[in-house]
């Protein structure tokens, strides 16, 4: 009980520092995933669906049953939560693609 109130009593607020990602990465960790999206040519496209935020090597990874849609490093990623709380909008390098930097946007499975 008190790690979690004092976890976020001292929660970082530069999303810029490593320990900001770092907490911002285990925040999402563990969601289940309904659907990706990645705007191409002024377009949001749905790139994947089902799936789960995980970490692993100090890596974010965001993948669908059939395959990994983006591994980032977390110092060198920015991520940000939608107003709504039903996803999140990742931006980073992704190594497992070229190491092309990308943004993506993962919606939640929302349970009742």
């Amino acid at each position: 009980m008190f790690k979690g109130l004092i976890g976020k009593l001292t929660k970082s607020k530069n999303p810029e520092s490593s320990r900001y990602r770092h907490d911002m990465a285990r925040q999402i960790c563990g969601h289940h995933i309904r659907y990706i999206t990645e705007k191409r040519n002024g377009v949001d496209e749905v790139i994947g669906r089902d799936g789960s935020l995980n970490i692993k090597d100090d890596c974010l990874i965001v993948s669908t049953p059939s395959e990994t849609v983006l591994r980032c490093p977390i110092d060198k990623m920015q991520a940000w939560e939608l107003l709504s709380h039903d996803g999140v909008v990742i931006t980073g390098p992704d190594t497992e693609h070229g190491g092309a930097e990308r943004t993506i946007i993962v919606y939640y499975v929302y349970y009742r």
